[in-house]
């Protein structure tokens, strides 16, 4: 049986040498080697960006004003920031959960100027002159929102990590007035996955509080 054994260096190639063009086994090679000289700054002997432009190359910031939870609050934040690091990460308010941040999850869900937003799909910076309510402002102090205590009384909840961005979702369902069946509440709050499965108990609770309305 015979055995071939491809080399971690490719072989020289001359100057204007019409194969100079990477083939699949000379690439592979290179890659296996590059590792160190990527992090030298260096692969396949052209030079990426060294350090010093790396640490030039500073991304690009804008100042913010927004009320959130009934606080105004401004803020110099790099362009890409979403709302919800904004509010994790730059406010301390971490109710709102980074579940999926690609919007499927419905666990970030806070409301901007009284609509349901994924917080992970919505820039910071497109906030200026809004106001936002995360969970931790749905509270008057000690006395929590009807919807909370719903959820209390129904027990729609059991790990709890969807539960935030949950009845964030409830308050705008019912704001919205979309909370004339089960199943139109189920409809309107499709967004928000339950990994635990406390869908019915949820509902329950959205229909309890929107009764009391």
């Amino acid at each position: 049986m015979s055995s071939e054994t491809v080399s971690a260096v490719p072989p020289p190639i001359e100057p204007g040498d019409p194969s100079s063009a990477p083939t699949r086994r000379t690439f592979i090679a290179t890659t296996a080697v590059g590792g160190v000289a990527l992090a030298g700054g260096v692969i396949g002997g052209s030079v990426l960006v060294g350090s010093e432009e790396a640490a030039a190359a500073v991304a690009p910031a804008s100042r913010v004003s927004l009320t959130v939870n009934g606080t105004r609050r401004t803020v110099t934040v790099d362009n890409r920031t979403s709302l919800l690091d904004l509010l994790r990460e730059h406010f301390g308010l971490t109710g709102s959960k980074k579940g999926c941040n690609a919007g499927a999850c419905g666990a970030c869900t806070v409301l901007v100027d009284g609509q349901r937003h994924n917080a992970c799909l919505t820039l910071a910076v497109r906030l200026e002159g809004v106001e936002v309510t995360t969970i931790e402002g749905l509270a008057d102090g000690d006395r929590l929102h009807p919807l909370q205590q719903a959820f209390i009384d129904e027990d729609a909840f059991q790990c709890g990590y969807c539960t935030p961005g949950q009845i964030m979702s409830g308050v705008g369902c019912i704001k919205e007035g979309h909370t004339g069946s089960p199943e139109e509440i189920r409809e309107w709050m499709s967004g928000n996955i339950c990994r635990c499965g406390c869908y019915v108990k949820i509902v329950r609770a959205v229909e309890q509080t929107a009764g009391r309305k």
